[in-house]
C-alpha cells in the first residue's frame, strides 16, 4: 500500500514562495495520477492541483497561475511549487493518488503554511 511523506512548508509572507515535497512511498509512482490537497482546520479537505502519468496538469480555479505541480518518477517524488501566496492559502498540504479525487484513503501527516506578516 502506498504511503506519502510531505515536506517543505513553513511560515512565509503574503506575497511569498514556497516548494513543496511529497514523497511516494510504494510501487510504480510513475504510473499514477497524482494531487495536491489541503485542509484548514475545521474545514473539509479540498483539492489542490493534479498531474497525470503523462504530465498533464489541472489545476483549482484559486490557485491557477500561481502555483505548478510537478513530479520527477526516478526519485517518486511529487512537488508543488507556490508562488505569490496569500493568507487564504494558509493550510496543511497533502498529497494522494489521483488526478482530481483520492483514490486511496492512506494519508500522510501533511506540511503546513502558514502566510502571515
Amino acid at each position: 500500500q502506498a504511503q506519502f511523506m510531505e515536506s517543505g512548508g513553513g511560515l512565509v509572507e503574503p506575497g511569498g514562495s514556497l516548494r513543496l515535497s511529497c514523497k511516494f512511498f510504494g510501487s510504480n509512482f510513475g504510473v499514477y495520477p497524482m494531487a495536491w490537497y489541503r485542509q484548514i482546520p475545521g474545514k473539509q479537505r479540498e483539492w489542490v492541483a493534479g498531474i497525470n502519468n503523462m504530465g498533464t496538469t489541472i489545476y483549482a480555479h484559486s490557485v491557477n497561475e500561481r502555483f505548478r505541480i510537478s513530479r520527477d518518477n526516478t526519485q517518486n517524488s511529487l512537488y508543488l511549487e507556490m508562488n505569490n501566496l496569500n493568507p487564504e492559502d494558509a493550510a496543511v498540504y497533502y498529497c494522494n493518488i489521483g488526478y482530481t479525487t483520492p483514490t486511496t484513503n492512506t494519508w500522510g501527516r501533511g506540511t503546513a503554511v502558514t502566510v502571515a506578516s
